[in-house]
């Protein structure tokens, strides 16, 4: 008796996954936190570097900031939920703060929203990316709440694409 076999073919990343490739590539970031309930605000410069990892179902973000407190890096994962048609974010900083949400994609604005982790306690975050033209620069602006309800100014932060990407 002979075996049929039934192999289904390769799964491919999503095409949505094609709207992350704005970030792909290394950035020069500035950040300005304003003060608030995380403390006085500082300013902060941001090597990031990202990558599609994982057969292209998943953007990999690194960062290393420097900023008046030292040096924190961060890991940083997004993928493509088809169900709820958004991207998961998850973020992870060497100072045990952690970063939660989703990315949502409209036009030409993707907005960060969700939570966040420092010192044991949860923040509710939201932040606004807007891309230039080009996709070689772009402002973020985030605010931050402590209870959903009233929400104040957190950070504004610039982008720059550097090229040619760094070298691992």
């Amino acid at each position: 008796m002979a075996r049929i076999s039934v192999q289904a073919p390769a799964p491919k990343p999503d095409p949505e996954l094609k709207k992350l490739s704005v970030f792909l590539g290394h950035w020069k970031r500035v950040r300005e936190f304003k003060p608030g309930p995380l403390g006085p605000g500082g300013k902060f410069t941001i090597d990031w570097t990202t990558r599609m990892i994982l057969g292209g179902f998943f953007l990999q973000g690194r960062l290393k900031q420097k900023g008046p407190s030292g040096w924190t890096q961060a890991l940083e994962i997004s993928g493509y939920d088809p169900v709820n048609k958004n991207f998961p974010y998850q973020s992870y900083m060497d100072d045990g703060s952690a970063f939660s949400g989703v990315l949502t994609v409209t036009q030409n604005t993707y907005l960060f929203t969700g939570k966040v982790v420092i010192a044991g306690k949860q923040y509710q975050i939201k932040a606004p990316f807007i891309p230039a033209a080009d996709f070689a620069s772009g402002t973020f602006q985030g605010e931050i709440s402590v209870d959903g309800q009233t929400w104040t100014p957190w950070f504004e932060e610039r982008f720059t694409k550097v090229k040619p990407a760094a070298k691992k």
